[in-house]
């Protein structure tokens, strides 16, 4: 009898990657991930996971190699982690007869203008927005919608990457340099999204099928980059807030015929409401699955490959906790020179994991995105006041020294979490 597969088509290097490889084996699945670049992930350079070096941009090319492994193992199913190989992932689970998403849908959604255009057609509450494709087109748009206004590929950016607020001309015309000047991998031509700027509390709702899990919310570093500090699952919302939030976040879902499998909602609650922010055609990444487990009991990765091999997802909530995040992030570029303090604050009550992404002499370069966290403390507890707490109390033991580049700033950096930009408080040494 044939060994039964489960294809994941690339990884990805902050979390959910080697979360899909370790619930398909713990559900007796063998995983097997084709990727361009096996290499680029830890968890599969180290050879204990079996994965294939396979041009994942090449359609045929997938189709070839699943059809080779199907004559020493019975596919199951086929998924991916990234949302970027999503719609791919789609037209190989319909040339081969699985389950899967709709990659019509999937390419639409992941084409942010045209995921603006299908939510505002369908009454979805959503920011003004403009499309522009040069320097001269964004610069226009941005003076209709009125400074400041948020800027970002209309295509990929995820993690917050190639995404800014630009507060006046200024700072326009630098990042729409950027974006235009090489810094963007483009296919085929430059889009730009030039969206008004929503201001108000962050949440994100995830549903699988049709049916919202739940509600988080978030804090970001401060402008202009939007940059993860904090995120609390579940939000503290009252009935009435809740179901305005999840009635939204379905109407996005009918909008955009997203009706199988995972989906992140990203929104701003502001004057006008809930406003949708962004629309991801995936789970969302990093912790973000393991909190939702700590806090529900519902483990969204194995619940999403029950679903792409022929079972049904069990989202009933087994427990109610809050469980949260604190990103450790630098507020300069330079050497680090020593962190630490891990052990102090794995040692805090309440305290589940923390874990150190950089070790001393590592160069720091801020990019503005989720790349730039050197670490990540998570922590619950029965209540939100009391997670907050647990989470302040731990990363205030943890500090770092960062020497800039410069020559002419010479002044050391020491880092703890104790305010926003974990820069004015010494570190303990």
């Amino acid at each position: 009898m044939a060994r039964r597969a489960l294809i994941l088509v690339e990884g990805n290097g902050h979390g959910t990657g080697q979360q899909y490889v370790q619930a398909a084996e713990s559900v007796g699945l063998h995983p097997i991930t084709l990727s361009a670049d096996p290499a680029q992930y830890d968890y599969l350079a180290m050879g204990s996971v079996e994965a294939l070096q396979v041009d994942t941009d090449n359609l045929d090319a997938l189709i070839h190699e699943c059809s080779r492994l199907r004559e020493a193992y019975e596919i199951v199913g086929i998924t991916s982690a990234e949302e970027k190989d999503y719609a791919t992932v789609g037209k190989l689970c319909k040339h081969f007869n699985l389950p899967g998403p709709n990659p019509v849908s999937i390419e639409r959604c992941c084409d942010k203008f045209t995921q603006r255009r299908l939510l505002a057609e369908a009454g979805v509450p959503i920011p003004a927005y403009r499309l522009a494709t040069n320097g001269a087109e964004v610069e226009s748009s941005a003076a209709e919608i009125g400074l400041p206004v948020v800027v970002k590929p209309a295509v990929g950016g995820i993690g917050s990457i190639g995404v800014r607020l630009c507060r006046n001309v200024d700072e326009l015309a630098e990042h729409t340099a950027n974006l235009l000047g090489g810094k963007h991998t483009w296919r085929p031509s430059p889009k730009i999204l030039v969206e008004e700027f929503a201001q108000g509390p962050f949440y994100e709702a995830d549903t699988m099928g049709n049916e919202v899990i739940g509600i988080s919310t978030a804090e970001f570093d401060p402008p202009p980059h939007f940059l993860f500090r904090e995120s609390i699952f579940p939000a503290p919302l009252t009935d009435d807030e809740h179901e305005r939030i999840s009635d939204v976040a379905l109407s996005c879902l009918k909008a955009l015929h997203l009706g199988w499998g995972p989906t992140n909602i990203e929104l701003r609650w502001t004057k006008r409401g809930p406003v949708v922010i962004e629309v991801n055609p995936r789970i969302a990444g990093g912790t973000y699955p393991r909190r939702i487990q700590l806090a529900y009991g519902v483990d969204l990765v194995t619940e999403h490959i029950k679903l792409a091999t022929g079972g049904e997802s069990d989202l009933r909530r087994s427990y109610l906790q809050t469980a949260a995040v604190r990103f450790l992030l630098p507020n300069r570029d330079g050497t680090l020179d020593w962190i630490n303090g891990d052990s102090r604050a794995a040692a805090v009550p309440g305290v589940l994991e923390v874990k150190l992404y950089v070790k001393p002499k590592t160069p720091i370069v801020r990019k503005g995105d989720y790349r730039d966290r050197i670490g990540h403390v998570i922590a619950i507890s029965p209540s939100f006041a009391q997670t907050k707490a647990i989470l302040q109390h731990a990363v205030e033991q943890i500090g770092w020294s960062i020497t800039p580049f410069s020559t002419l700033d010479q002044d050391e950096q020491t880092g703890s979490l104790n305010s926003p930009r974990g820069s004015v408080s010494r570190g303990k040494g």
